[in-house]
């Protein structure tokens, strides 16, 4: 019998509920799974269950049984979807302590959140799965690298360009558009010309230090996504050599990791994620490592929950700025959109010229030149 579109449509739905739903009696669906429909909905059911009752399959805590249960999700699921059920699968089921047997982390799809647990399971690791555990790590980064590093050394290849803007040129180094717009009042309509009595254009980039920026970066829990793009982006950061970069990470002490900046593997390994958080303390240290005020943007990034002294952080954030630091407060650096913060620290901040938002990857580049520029910031809209 041939089953029109409409049918076909409605089957459909109907399988999807059903496999949305788990099977219970009442699912309403009167959908019946087989072959791989059933072994997907037998993935599903291990980690989610029915309902408010107990798993019907379950992992339990035998790692051949989540490590065969990690392989049925990659042939079933596409990347996104397995990255996801990791995750709960380590929160509602307690596996990160699996994690530390070098089978299971071979087993797993490699993405930024697994790299936060393993940060945070660091110390508890044995030697034997150390070295596994450092291979997962890097080929997140290698990957984060590859996407972000080109965009990040353009963006900010051009902020230093434009902050040489000279106004007697070579010919090859005229900015034209600039030069345009500040010579129309003498455009000459009978030949349809400009003749450009001041030339605008851009200093060849010197080999010698232009800027420098510091990332102070909170390495509480909650901060794990961020420890990690922040990481890459300061290897980046650090490739170029009309940039100064220091790295700093803090929870109640501070760690500063500027000399790991070669191999971001290094400095995810010297973090230590969870513990408490002294953002005072932090920026103590980082305003004592700078010399050229004028030239240097201090990137705080942190959720604001300040455990140290809130008022005297503050004097320090307006101490900096009036220096001529430019000073940039993110509350996450990540793709999970906004995270929970410290709103009364995050207004005291703007009353102070230094707005918190929370940042993408992506947008990441463009915020530090805008800095490096001393030009408002591309603050997301978040209405």
């Amino acid at each position: 019998m041939t089953v029109g579109p409409v049918e076909a449509a409605a089957q459909e739905r109907l399988r999807r509920w059903r496999l949305v739903l788990g099977g219970d009696g009442a699912d309403g669906t009167g959908c019946a799974l087989a072959g791989r429909d059933a072994a997907m909905d037998g993935a599903l059911s291990a980690l989610y269950g029915k309902g408010d009752e107990p798993r019907a399959a379950g992992l339990g805590a035998s790692a051949p049984s989540v490590a065969r249960w990690l392989g049925d999700i990659r042939t079933y699921f596409p990347s996104s979807v397995v990255q996801v059920m990791q995750r709960d699968a380590i929160d509602r089921l307690g596996l990160s302590a699996l994690l530390l047997e070098p089978e299971m982390l071979e087993a797993v799809e490699p993405d930024v959140h697994l790299v936060g647990t393993l940060l945070s399971l660091n110390k508890a690791m044995p030697e034997t799965t150390r070295e596994t555990a450092r291979a997962v790590v890097r080929k997140v980064v290698e990957e984060l690298e590859r996407r972000l590093a080109p965009r990040t050394r353009a963006a900010l290849a051009g902020a230093l360009d434009r902050s040489a803007r000279v106004q007697r040129p070579r010919h090859r180094d005229i900015d034209w558009n600039r030069t345009i717009a500040a010579n129309l009042k003498h455009y000459l309509p009978e030949h349809h010309t400009i003749v450009p009595e001041r030339l605008v254009g851009y200093g060849r980039a010197s080999q010698s230090l232009r800027k420098e920026i510091v990332l102070c970066i909170d390495q509480s829990g909650s901060m794990a996504a961020s420890v990690v793009y922040a990481s890459v982006f300061g290897a980046v950061l650090a490739s170029m050599r009309s940039i100064s970069t220091r790295l700093v990470v803090f929870d109640t002490a501070v760690a500063d990791l500027t000399d790991r900046l070669d191999d971001p593997v290094d400095v995810l390994f010297g973090t230590q994620l969870g513990g408490g958080t002294d953002i005072n303390r932090a920026l103590a240290y980082c305003q004592s490592q700078i010399t050229r005020p004028a030239e240097t943007v201090v990137v705080l990034i942190s959720d604001l929950y300040e455990g140290g002294v809130r008022d005297e952080m503050l004097r320090r954030v307006a101490a900096m700025k009036a220096a001529g630091v430019q000073f940039v407060a993110l509350l996450a650096l990540s793709d999970e959109g906004a995270p929970a913060y410290d709103r009364e620290h995050a207004a005291a901040l703007a009353a102070l010229g230094a707005p918190a938002f929370a940042c993408t990857p992506d947008l990441f580049p463009e915020v530090i030149a805008a800095a490096m520029e001393k030009r408002p910031l591309p603050i997301p809209d978040t209405s």
